[in-house]
């Protein structure tokens, strides 16, 4: 990258928006400022099964007009890159959103990648700490079914997504359908239990 384009790519973070939609919204969705795409590589295709099974079951939609998407920290430069280390302004960032979270109780805190998901972790102070090189995929994943058999709409729920399910090498049409079928199972156990708390959640197409 040339001098002149890493300047451009640090002037459009620097530029880049902390949060968008409503805080009182049930729904988080919490981010790595350094992998923004997974709004749309990875929510978008889950929001479209959710979407789909909620509507075959109760007949209506999510309104997400109001989903709030936040960006973990401030500066994508606080995201650690090593094993074990974060610095102080990342443990300021985790007090900051301790404070959000117990203001507005979301129902779902659904982070994408490891180091939103160890970042929740610690803003629960839940131990041990982990460093975010320590969330593979398979660990992820175990952790979103943990949230989903442990799912309770009277506390806030932390539900871990992948930040990418797609990779590259020779067997492409694998990993495609890794993909649909990744996609399809999460929005399916999501809407499972959005349908079975609707009641609850303030979030419905009227």
């Amino acid at each position: 990258m040339s001098s002149l384009t890493l300047n451009n790519y640090i002037a459009q973070v620097e530029n880049m928006k902390r949060e968008w939609g409503d805080r009182a919204y049930p729904i988080w969705l919490l981010v790595n400022p350094k992998h923004p795409s997974v709004r749309h590589n990875i929510w978008i295709p889950i929001l479209a099964e959710v979407q789909d099974r909620v509507y075959r079951e109760i007949h209506t939609r999510v309104d997400t007009t109001n989903l709030y998407i936040r960006n973990v920290v401030s500066d994508c430069r606080m995201v650690p890159n090593t094993l074990n280390w974060w610095g102080a302004e990342v443990a300021t960032e985790i007090e900051l959103f301790r404070e959000l979270i117990l203001e507005y109780k979301p129902k779902l805190l659904i982070s994408f990648g490891a180091f939103p998901y160890e970042f929740m972790r610690r803003v629960y102070e839940i131990k041990p700490e982990k460093g975010p090189k320590y969330w593979c995929n398979s660990f992820l994943d175990n952790e979103f079914g943990n949230a989903i058999e442990n799912f309770d709409i009277n506390n806030t729920n932390m539900v871990p997504l992948l930040r990418r399910v797609m990779s590259g090498g020779k067997f492409i049409e694998d990993h495609n359908c890794f993909c649909e079928n990744y996609f399809h199972n999460i929005g399916t156990k999501i809407a499972e239990k959005l349908i079975e708390n609707k009641d609850s959640l303030n979030i419905w197409i009227d």
